[in-house]
C-alpha cells in the first residue's frame, strides 16, 4: 500500500438524500482502511452508511433554501466552515455528487486553507454536469455524442422526438434539481408523450433535452472512471462494462467488470486533455452496435458509485489518488485489476430477478478476477444488514412485489439514471421544484466528430 499522509483527514460531501448510497460507504472504507480519519458532511440523514466503521464523525448541514433542496453557496460554505472548526484541521474534500462537485468548485477560493481541492477551473464541474452543454463539449474535443435536441416548445418536443427516431431518449438538463416525482432520464414513445414531458419544463428546474437512442446492443455500455492531474493527464483510471443495471438499460450498475477498452480510454483521455480537467471523473458510454463508436452520453465531474471497481493489487483507487496527490504524496503506477468485478447487492438482486442482463453477458463468464462487493465486508457487516433490512422494510411498506415493478419496467416509469429512486425501494430526490426558463428556440445537435476505431473493444 502507498504511504498516505495519515495525519491529513478526508471529509466526504454528499448533498443527494439517497441514505442508500454505496459510493459514500466505499469511499469512507477506502481512506479509513489507509489509516486516513474520515468525516462526512451530508444534507440528510446518512442512511445505512452510517454504520461503517471506517466513519469517524457525521457532520449535518442545515435544511438548505436553494433549488431543488439544494444548499445556496452561502448555506453550502457555511455548512462546510462549521464542519471544518470541528475537525480542527485542514482535511481534503471529496464531493460524491453533483451538487457537492458544482459547489466546491466555485467556493475553492474560500475555502483556501481549510480544505485540499483539486484545482479545477471553478465553473466547469457546472457545465460538464449540465447534460445541455455536453454536445458542445465534445464536439470541441472530437468525441462522440448521440444526436441532440433542446427543444424550445411542447411543440417541438414532439416534433423533435419524431425526427430523432422512437423511442427518443429525454433528459432534464441539470437533474439534481429534479423534484420527486420527474424522473432524469426516461424514454418518449410517442411525440405527445415528448410534449407532454415538455410540459413540465418549470417543475423540473432545467431544460429538457432529447436525444437519438442508441440502440441496445450485447456489451454496449460502458464507463471509465479516472484521477486526472495537470493537464487532464490521468494518474489512475480504466474502462469497465455494464454487466447488469437496475433499472435494466437506463439506470445504476448493478454488476460492472474492469475491461481495457482502448476506446473509451482514448476518448476519456481526449476531453481530460482538451478541457484540462484536474480531479476525479466518472464517463459513462454507449457503443452504437451499427457504428462501432463508443458515444459519451454522461460526464460526473465527481467518483461514481462504483469507483472501487477501479481497484488494483495495490488498493489504489481514485479516492486513494486525489488524497495522496493532494497532500503530496507521490500516486504510484497502477499495478494489475482488469478482470475485477464489482457488484451491488441490491441492485444485481432487482436487475437478476426482473430485468434481463444490461449486456447479455452472465456475470460468472465475466468474473475473471476478485469480486468486490458495494456493501458487504468481513470487516464491516453493520452497513450491509442495515442496508438489507432497510430494503426490506421499504419493499414491504410499498408492496414492491414482483408484478408491481415488472408493471413498472413495461411502461417505463422506472427508466431513470443516478438517481436516488433507482428502484421501488429507495426514496425519490427531495426538494421543491424550481422554475427556471427553458432555451429560447430548439437547438439541434449532430453526432460529434470522432476517431474512434470500429469495434474497438472486445465484448464477447
Amino acid at each position: 500500500m502507498p504511504s498516505f499522509a495519515t495525519d491529513v483527514p478526508a471529509l466526504l460531501l454528499r448533498l443527494d438524500p439517497n441514505p442508500y448510497h454505496h459510493g459514500t460507504l466505499g469511499a469512507a472504507r477506502s481512506l479509513g482502511r489507509a489509516g486516513v480519519e474520515v468525516h462526512a458532511l451530508v444534507g440528510s440523514r446518512i442512511g445505512a452508511v452510517g454504520r461503517t466503521r471506517f466513519l469517524h464523525r457525521v457532520h449535518t448541514a442545515a435544511p438548505a433554501a436553494g433549488p431543488g433542496g439544494a444548499p445556496t453557496d452561502t448555506e453550502l460554505e457555511g455548512a462546510l466552515l462549521t464542519a471544518s472548526e470541528a475537525i480542527g484541521r485542514p482535511a481534503v474534500l471529496v464531493p460524491l455528487d453533483d451538487r457537492g462537485a458544482i459547489g466546491a468548485a466555485r467556493l475553492a477560493p474560500r475555502l483556501a486553507g481549510r480544505y485540499l481541492l483539486p484545482p479545477v477551473a471553478p465553473l466547469l464541474p457546472a457545465r460538464l454536469a449540465d447534460k445541455a452543454e455536453l454536445s458542445a463539449v465534445c464536439a470541441r474535443a472530437e468525441v462522440a455524442h448521440p444526436a441532440t435536441v433542446l427543444p424550445g416548445s411542447a411543440r417541438e418536443a414532439a416534433h423533435a422526438a419524431t425526427e430523432l427516431g422512437l423511442p427518443a431518449v429525454a433528459k432534464w438538463s441539470r437533474p439534481w434539481l429534479l423534484p420527486p416525482g420527474l424522473r432524469s432520464t426516461a424514454l418518449v414513445r410517442s411525440p405527445q408523450e415528448a410534449a407532454r414531458l415538455y410540459e413540465r419544463t418549470a417543475e423540473a428546474g432545467s431544460a429538457l433535452l432529447l436525444q437519438r437512442r442508441l440502440p441496445d446492443a450485447p456489451g454496449a455500455d460502458w464507463f471509465f472512471h479516472g484521477y486526472a492531474a495537470e493537464g487532464g493527464r490521468f494518474l489512475v483510471g480504466g474502462a469497465g462494462r455494464k454487466e447488469r443495471s437496475w433499472p435494466p438499460r437506463t439506470g445504476l450498475t448493478a454488476v460492472g467488470t474492469w475491461l481495457p477498452c482502448p476506446a473509451v480510454q482514448e476518448a476519456a483521455a481526449r476531453l481530460a486533455a482538451a478541457l484540462d480537467y484536474r480531479g476525479i471523473l466518472d464517463l459513462d458510454f454507449r457503443l452504437d452496435p451499427v457504428t462501432g463508436v463508443h458515444h459519451l452520453v454522461d460526464f460526473n465531474p465527481r467518483p461514481g458509485a462504483q469507483f472501487r471497481l477501479f481497484t488494483d493489487r495495490s488498493g489504489l483507487d481514485v479516492v486513494r489518488a486525489q488524497h495522496l496527490h493532494l497532500t503530496g504524496r507521490a500516486v504510484p503506477e497502477p499495478r494489475g485489476g482488469p478482470g475485477r468485478v464489482f457488484v451491488v447487492e441490491n441492485y444485481a438482486l432487482l436487475s437478476a430477478l426482473l430485468g434481463p442482463r444490461a449486456g447479455g453477458h452472465t456475470p460468472a463468464a465475466a468474473s475473471r478476477g476478485p469480486v468486490e462487493r458495494a456493501w458487504f465486508a468481513a470487516d464491516d457487516p453493520l452497513p450491509f444488514a442495515a442496508m438489507a433490512a432497510g430494503w426490506l422494510g421499504r419493499c414491504l411498506a410499498r408492496g414492491a412485489r414482483p408484478a408491481a415493478l415488472r408493471e413498472r419496467l413495461r411502461t417505463g416509469s422506472a427508466g431513470t439514471t443516478r438517481g436516488p429512486a433507482a428502484s421501488a425501494a429507495l426514496p425519490a430526490t427531495a426538494g421543491p421544484a424550481h422554475p427556471a426558463p427553458g432555451p429560447q428556440g430548439s437547438q439541434h445537435t449532430e453526432p460529434t466528430p470522432h476517431t474512434e476505431r470500429r469495434n474497438p473493444c472486445t465484448t464477447s
